[in-house]
């Protein structure tokens, strides 16, 4: 019971702090935890020792401690809500939603550094959080921005890979093989030939990581630039920022577009371990396959209409209305109608519902305060919020979905299309890029923790009923 009563009193630890400084108790907590380095690495070498200290009590100790019942609803429905992922950066709570390290999104963008005073957190900042549970300054930020800044060299292999298909080829289909080429040069699969002990696996994954991140931006902005703009490419700027450089190398230096890039990254990060493209990184860096696979492998899950190609879906949508009504000045009767049609005829209204949340996405939220504050009259940000008001209540009524509410897909096109990225097949590409931010730092601490392969046991559909059959008759 000793390791129940270090826990209890840390909560009560954490309590005692929040009474005294008003703050929320993860990032009262947090801030105790800073520390001076301003090389991440070395945080890192600090911080795993004790963490490998952790999970071995938990599966000495407690490793039969049971977290739940597994149902024959979460074998045949994609096992969700099975507890079956360790998973570090984040958690999604139904009720209060996505919170990374414990923090929520509102507390991320008053805690993180920013580019500019009152501004949104840099992604820097983000990355640093989710390897290391603590919250960086801005020195630290910096220091970061710096190293991915001389990481981010793309080899021209990877290009040629990427001009090896043809220019139709859908975004993320470029993407994907941009990194896949990339893989050439991975520190993993080179030390892991060399025969490296495996206590040391996560340093070279470290590498393969901390060199994707740096380099997916320039990958992505080739593909915007080759499929786009005529091939026409833009170099990155040193002086900038992550999230700015990205946006500057697709072509747009709007002040505002930095600042919603940054955002974005930041919120698309991560989404906990049980999304298809997190879990599949997961997955497949399981039986030690190096980074830029599992990566590339996340990717093509994320190109799915049912992951982060709805994002593009949504914009879509909203033009397709728009077209149909010759304005983006709807009533809410002519809304009503338009969504009861859709539906009736067996289609989705795109940006709403959720798998796990059931409220507003937090996700959605920031950003429609970002809009509020920078283009509170775009005709498409006043329709998104006609949107928000009209379609749950019709979902709730059809009792279509579990959660009506609109997600952070219902948000992102319309800021994007604002600031002129107006082409919606290139969305999940930003996602992708977001995304490297959440499964780098949970694949480092996979080898660093020793996760093993994963194997879930399946069964036949026979079995499935045999053993139904036998429950139902006990």
């Amino acid at each position: 019971m000793a390791f129940f009563r270090s826990v209890s009193a840390l909560s009560k630890l954490r309590s005692r702090v929040g009474q005294q400084t008003g703050l929320s108790n993860s990032v009262r907590w947090l801030q105790t935890q800073t520390s001076h380095n301003t090389d991440l690495k070395s945080e890192l070498q600090e911080l795993i020792p004790e963490y490998q200290e952790r999970v071995k009590k938990l599966k000495k100790d407690y490793g039969k401690v049971e977290l739940g019942n597994t149902t024959v609803d979460m074998v045949i429905g994609g096992m969700r809500g099975m507890t079956a992922l360790l998973w570090l950066g984040s958690a999604v709570d139904p009720e209060e939603g996505i919170r990374f390290r414990g923090m929520s999104i509102p507390e991320c963008q008053k805690a993180l550094p920013t580019a500019i005073p009152g501004g949104e957190p840099l992604p820097e900042g983000i990355l640093w959080l989710l390897l290391t549970g603590k919250i960086p300054s801005k020195e630290q930020v910096d220091s970061l921005s710096q190293e991915l800044r001389s990481r981010a060299t793309v080899p021209g292999f990877a290009y040629k890979a990427i001009d090896a298909l043809p220019v139709s080829a859908h975004p993320m289909t470029q993407f994907a093989t941009g990194v896949m080429a990339l893989q050439v040069e991975s520190e993993f699969q080179k030390a892991h030939q060399s025969g490296i002990h495996k206590t040391k696996y996560w340093e070279p994954t470290y590498e393969d990581c901390m060199n994707l991140i740096a380099r997916v931006p320039a990958v992505a902005a080739y593909v915007y630039r080759r499929i786009y703009k005529d091939g026409k490419i833009i170099p990155m700027d040193d002086s900038l920022d992550y999230g700015a450089n990205y946006s500057h190398m697709l072509g747009f230096d709007d002040p505002q577009m930095l600042e919603f890039m940054r955002l974005y990254i930041t919120i698309h990060s991560d989404h906990e371990g049980g999304n298809v493209s997190s879990h599949t990184a997961h997955l497949v860096a399981s039986p030690l396959s190096d980074p830029y696979l599992a990566f590339a492998a996340a990717l093509n899950g994320l190109a799915g209409p049912l992951h982060g190609l709805a994002n593009q879906e949504v914009l879509r949508w909203i033009r397709a209305v728009v077209a149909h009504f010759g304005t983006p000045h709807i009533n809410e009767e002519q809304l009503k109608d338009y969504i009861l049609k859709t539906l009736n005829s067996g289609q989705v209204v795109p940006g709403f519902g959720h798998g796990v949340l059931r409220k507003t996405d937090p996700r959605y939220t920031c950003q429609r305060e970002f809009a509020l504050k920078h283009l509170p009259d775009d005709p498409l940000f006043l329709l998104v919020s006609k949107l928000k008001d009209i379609v749950p209540p019709i979902l709730t009524q059809l009792g279509k979905v579990k959660n009506p509410w609109p997600n952070v897909d219902a948000h992102s096109g319309v800021l994007l299309n604002y600031y002129g990225l107006t082409e919606e097949n290139y969305f999940t590409v930003l996602f992708g890029v977001s995304r490297s931010f959440g499964v780098g730092p949970q694949l480092i601490w996979d080898r660093a923790l020793g996760m093993p392969l994963e194997r879930p046991k399946s069964v036949t559909l026979e079995r499935l009923e045999e053993l139904c059959a036998k429950a139902g008759s006990s």
